[in-house]
């Protein structure tokens, strides 16, 4: 399971360790990602996702998934939440 997250593509970054002697040591910072269960409003549906605790916040600001996914950007989505973009999209045309 990659540490990607699912609705910002937000992933792990590199820095130093930096000790007391000024030894530097590469070392990892990840994402804080959790599994959330989000529902869409215009599907009735819930959806299982792994996601940052800063896009959480983001999608509680905007006013749910619907409305996050409608104004995030393609490229940062992953393949599960294009598919529910699209899926969204198509169903409010129909309505």
């Amino acid at each position: 399971m990659s540490r990607v997250c699912e609705l910002t593509g937000k992933g792990p970054m590199s820095g130093n360790n930096i000790s007391h002697a000024n030894n530097k040591t590469r070392r990892r910072f990840l994402p804080n990602l959790n599994d959330v269960t989000l529902i869409s409003d215009v599907l009735g549906q819930s959806f299982k996702l792994r996601v940052s605790a800063a896009a959480l916040r983001t999608v509680d600001h905007r006013g749910g998934l619907d409305a996050f996914l409608a104004k995030a950007k393609d490229d940062e989505l992953s393949v599960n939440a294009l598919k529910i973009k699209k899926e969204i999209a198509k169903a409010q045309a129909a309505a």
